[in-house]
């Protein structure tokens, strides 16, 4: 603790678990610090995973949730090491609702209940996303069909189209 406080020099840092869905970058947002100086206070760049707990420059402890928020929503909170499964552009589209996350999106071979892990090439950004549909149809380097919350996620809005990789985090 005393080494965290000595890398936070006078700033304020309190726990914050994870959830489904966040990132460096959005926790970065959250704290009003940068993603380097987030991941050097919570031991560098590595994967965040649902449910594990990282110090927040800035926030207050009254920000914690007291024990983990369990939810449906909520991928493995330790799938097992995987490789990168598929490399090609996301699209994104309304999105099938699923009463466990609104985190979904359409792939044309993963089975239905299937947790991918969809990385930014470009910015590092990354969402897990329950494959729920079928798609994207018509054109081969596209891979996967994001819902809006996904796609806002990962920060592709304003692109339509970026180019992503997949991880498969968990099969039904």
């Amino acid at each position: 603790m005393l080494l965290l406080c000595a890398l936070l020099g006078t700033a304020q840092a309190a726990p914050h678990r994870v959830q489904a869905g966040e990132t460096w970058w959005s926790l970065s947002r959250q704290a009003g610090v940068s993603v380097a100086e987030l991941q050097r206070v919570n031991g560098g760049d590595r994967l965040l995973r649902a449910g594990e707990v990282v110090q927040l420059p800035g926030s207050s402890a009254a920000d914690i949730p007291a024990r983990p928020v369990l939810r449906a929503s909520v991928a493995p909170a330790s799938p097992s090491p995987a490789s990168v499964f598929q490399r090609g552009q996301a699209v994104y589209y309304g999105g099938r609702r699923d009463a466990r996350t609104v985190m979904t999106a359409a792939h044309l071979t993963l089975p239905f209940g299937t947790w991918v892990r969809v990385t930014h090439t470009r910015t590092g950004r990354s969402v897990d996303v329950l494959i729920n549909d079928r798609g994207p149809f018509g054109n081969s380097a596209r891979v996967i069909d994001l819902s809006d919350e996904a796609a806002a996620a990962l920060g592709m809005v304003s692109e339509g189209v970026a180019p992503v990789t997949l991880t498969v985090l968990r099969r039904p």
